[in-house]
C-alpha cells in the first residue's frame, strides 16, 4: 500500500490537501484543542465555531486583498448551488432597483420585466450548465448568451470568442462567466476588457471554483465571485461567496416574496439568500465548521509560504510551463486541446496519438509511477492533468519526465 508521499494526485477534484493539514485535522476530529470532543461535535453556535469562521474570513481577505466593502460568506451547495443562488439574488437586486425607480406599481414593474436579462459567456461545460440553470429557473426569455465558443470552434469548446463579438445586454441583472473550465481546459487569461467597471456596471459574477488561490484577482471588478472549496481550498462541503456589500442590507434588500410572486418570478430558498447568510455570519443553518477549519488551515499554510497570492501564482505558472513544455516538445505524440491563448494553468487537457489504447497505456505507466487522476472528464475523454496548488513542482517534473519518455519510446517503436 503506497504512502501519501508516494502518490501524486492529478485528479480534477476533490483535490489533494497538504498532509500536515490532514494529520492535524484528524486529531481535531477526535479531540479538538483538548476539549474532549471532536470539532464536528462542537456546536456551530459556539464561540469556538465563530472564531474559526472569522479567522478563515480574515485570512482569505488578507491573502487575496479583498477590500473592506466586500463580505465573505460560507454556504452549502457547491458551485452548482451557486448557479441558482446567483440568479435568484441578482435578479432580486435588479427588481429592487426597478422598484426604487418605478415605485410599488405592480403593472409598471411587470412591464419592466421584459428588460430583465442575465448574461452568460459560455466557454465550457460549467458555464453551459450555469446558463441552463438560469433558463430553467427564470425562462429563456430572461437569459442572454453573450457568446458561445462552440459557434466559432466547430461545435467544440476550447477557445474564448473575441470580445468584439460579444452581445452584452444593457442593464443586465448580472454577467456570468466561469474563470476556469475544468472539463475543457480553458481559462480566461485576464479580466475581460469589455466587463471593466463603469458608472453603471456591469454587474459581474464569476465562478472561480478551480483556480481560486492560484493568481491575483481584481476583486473590485466583480460584484461577486464564488468557489467550491474542493480544488485549492479544502474539502467538499463548503462553498465560498465573496460579494460586494452594496448588494446586501442596509444598502440593498431583496424584494418581498409577495412582490416576486405577483411578478411571476421565483424567490430563493433561505439557505441560498445572500442577505440571510450575511446577516447570520454564515450560521443561518448548521454549517460544517470542520470544513471551514480545513479551509482555514490551508490558508494559514499558504500565508506562511507567501503572505499574498502572488507567490502561489508564480509557482502555478512554473508548473504549468513544465507540463505544457513537455507536451509541446512532442507534437507528433500529443495534441493540447484548447487554443494556446486560453490554456488553463489548472487543468491541462490533451490527447495522445493512437487514441484510447495509447491513452490507456499512458495511464497505466503513470499509475505504476504513483501518478493518478489523469483520465479526462467522462464527457470529453482524453487526458487531463489537474495542476492545483497541492501539486508540487517536483510532481509536475515527474509528469513531464513521463510525457517525454513515453513519446520517445513510441517514436523508437515506430
Amino acid at each position: 500500500m503506497p504512502s501519501r508521499e508516494e502518490v501524486i494526485n492529478f485528479g480534477a477534484g476533490p483535490a489533494g490537501l497538504p498532509t500536515q493539514v490532514i494529520e492535524d485535522a484528524a486529531q481535531a476530529l477526535v479531540n479538538f484543542q483538548s476539549t474532549g470532543i471532536g470539532l464536528s461535535e462542537h456546536s456551530h453556535r459556539s464561540a469556538l465555531a465563530t472564531n474559526i469562521i472569522n479567522e478563515a474570513k480574515a485570512d482569505l481577505a488578507s491573502y487575496l486583498d479583498i477590500p473592506d466593502d466586500y463580505e465573505v460568506l460560507f454556504m452549502h451547495g457547491g458551485g452548482s448551488g451557486q448557479f441558482a443562488a446567483s440568479v435568484y439574488n441578482f435578479a432580486g437586486a435588479w427588481v429592487a432597483r426597478k422598484q426604487k425607480e418605478l415605485g410599488d406599481s405592480v403593472p409598471e414593474l411587470k412591464s419592466a420585466l421584459k428588460d430583465l436579462k442575465m448574461d452568460y459567456i459560455v466557454t465550457g461545460g460549467w458555464s453551459q450548465k450555469a446558463a441552463a440553470e438560469a433558463e430553467r429557473l427564470f425562462g429563456p426569455e430572461h437569459v442572454n448568451i453573450v457568446a458561445d465558443s462552440r459557434k466559432a470552434n466547430d461545435g467544440k469548446f476550447g477557445t474564448i470568442p473575441d470580445e468584439s463579438t460579444w452581445t452584452l445586454s444593457k442593464d443586465a441583472a448580472m454577467v456570468y462567466y466561469c474563470d476556469n473550465e475544468t472539463v475543457d481546459g480553458v481559462e480566461f487569461p485576464a479580466f475581460p476588457k469589455s466587463l471593466e467597471p463603469g458608472p453603471d456596471g456591469p454587474i459581474v459574477v464569476a465562478d472561480m471554483s478551480s483556480n481560486i488561490l492560484s493568481r491575483t484577482i481584481p476583486i473590485k471588478n466583480f460584484s461577486a465571485i464564488f468557489f467550491g472549496a474542493q480544488k485549492n481550498l479544502g474539502l467538499t462541503g463548503v462553498t465560498v461567496v465573496v460579494i460586494k456589500k452594496s448588494f446586501l442590507p442596509p444598502v440593498t434588500s431583496q424584494p418581498s416574496a409577495a412582490l416576486m410572486r405577483e411578478l411571476g418570478l421565483p424567490i430563493p430558498p433561505r439557505v441560498f439568500e445572500y442577505e440571510t447568510i450575511a446577516k447570520n455570519n454564515s450560521l443561518y443553518n448548521t454549517l460544517s465548521i470542520f470544513d471551514v477549519y480545513i479551509a482555514g488551515q490551508v490558508l494559514k499554510r499558504l500565508i506562511q509560504q507567501s503572505p499574498k497570492v502572488q507567490g502561489q501564482q508564480a509557482v502555478a505558472e512554473k508548473k504549468a510551463q513544465i507540463i505544457y513544455g513537455a507536451l509541446e516538445a512532442h507534437p507528433e505524440t500529443y495534441k493540447i486541446v484548447p487554443d494556446e491563448a486560453v490554456r488553463s494553468r489548472m487543468n491541462i487537457c490533451f490527447r495522445i496519438e493512437g487514441g484510447d489504447s495509447a491513452e490507456a497505456a499512458f495511464i497505466k505507466e503513470a499509475g505504476a509511477l504513483g501518478m493518478t487522476g489523469l483520465r479526462g472528464h467522462r464527457s470529453v475523454g482524453g487526458m487531463r492533468a489537474s495542476n492545483y496548488n497541492s501539486i508540487t513542482v517536483e510532481g509536475a517534473e515527474k509528469l513531464s519526465k513521463l510525457i517525454n519518455e513515453f513519446a520517445s519510446r513510441r517514436a523508437t517503436a515506430a
